[in-house]
């Protein structure tokens, strides 16, 4: 899908003004909500899933078209797989993400390749920098998560410059992890009034949320392959590490643990093309680059 902006907003009915953003959200406690979220990722450790999805941030990285000496944000770094791509590319990466403990892995894998990257502590809906400070930002599955859609968008187009681009790879609302965090949400319920971070993985919302900012918006959908042991090895890999299914299992007692088990190995089972002889689910992710007006 590409999309240019100006020829969107005059055929489709996109809201205007103050955000060319998603529809309103209910008054909601976002503040809450993000201290909640920063100890949900904060848990397990997302470096040991985070690692086995570094071909996505260099694919990004290509698709984004970074290039040597371009100055470079990673929102919502985790622990750093669009960070290093970047970084691998010769560009002046600065890495950010609100958990300290997710910026360390990224430390620790940049020292290990001996790689110039500056690593910060940052809210994507409140990033410190100034106007137009880099030529591209990045995210892989990160800024997605963020509560508030509309002031996160507003954040990457007021850091970016004009003419420059922003990456983003978000999982789809149809594919594997969508319906993975449906099943996780039939057992712990997301807070009320939350707006899904699926969204960012549909082009319409992207339109919505970057709206007369954006110039031009190129989207591709792709596939990344979970590949894993079984379907009870990838539970078992993302019940210990991963924050929200590790924080959706503490919230259990044991027969909910089981029953949350079950629908999980019974979803990868469907989604499994492997066969019986190990698991390779298509996770289905959209890639989006955004380029400035």
């Amino acid at each position: 899908m590409t999309t240019h902006a100006a020829t969107n907003a005059a055929t489709t009915p996109v809201r205007g003004a103050a955000a060319h953003a998603s529809p309103a959200q209910p008054a909601i406690d976002l503040a809450a909500i993000k201290a909640r979220q920063q100890a949900t990722w904060a848990s397990g450790d997302f470096a040991i899933v985070g690692t086995t999805l570094q071909i996505v941030g260099e694919t990004l990285a290509e698709a984004a078209d970074v290039r040597a000496g371009e100055r470079v944000l990673d929102v919502a770094a985790g622990n750093g797989n669009a960070t290093l791509a970047a970084a691998r590319r010769f560009a002046r990466v600065t890495s950010t993400d609100y958990v300290p403990a997710l910026l360390d892995k990224g430390r620790e894998r940049a020292l290990a390749e001996r790689l110039d990257v500056t690593f910060r502590v940052a809210d994507a809906e409140a990033l410190p920098f100034d106007d137009a400070s880099f030529d591209v930002a990045l995210s892989t599955f990160g800024v997605m998560f963020a509560p508030d859609h509309p002031r996160a968008a507003r954040e990457l187009a007021r850091v970016v410059r004009p003419g420059g681009r922003i990456g983003l790879a978000s999982w789809t609302p149809e594919g594997f992890l969508g319906d993975m965090f449906k099943v996780v949400g039939s057992h712990v319920p997301p807070p009320a009034g939350i707006v899904s971070p699926m969204r960012w993985g549909a082009e319409r919302h992207l339109v919505e949320l970057f709206g007369r900012r954006a110039g031009r918006i190129d989207a591709k959908r792709r596939d990344f392959l979970f590949r894993y042991r079984s379907a009870a090895h990838f539970v078992d890999v993302f019940r210990r590490w991963y924050g929200p299914t590790h924080k959706a299992f503490l919230a259990l007692d044991a027969a909910g643990q089981a029953a949350l088990e079950a629908d999980l190995v019974a979803l990868l089972e469907r989604h499994n093309v492997a066969g019986s002889a190990s698991l390779v689910v298509p996770g289905e992710y959209l890639e989006a680059v955004i380029t400035l007006a």
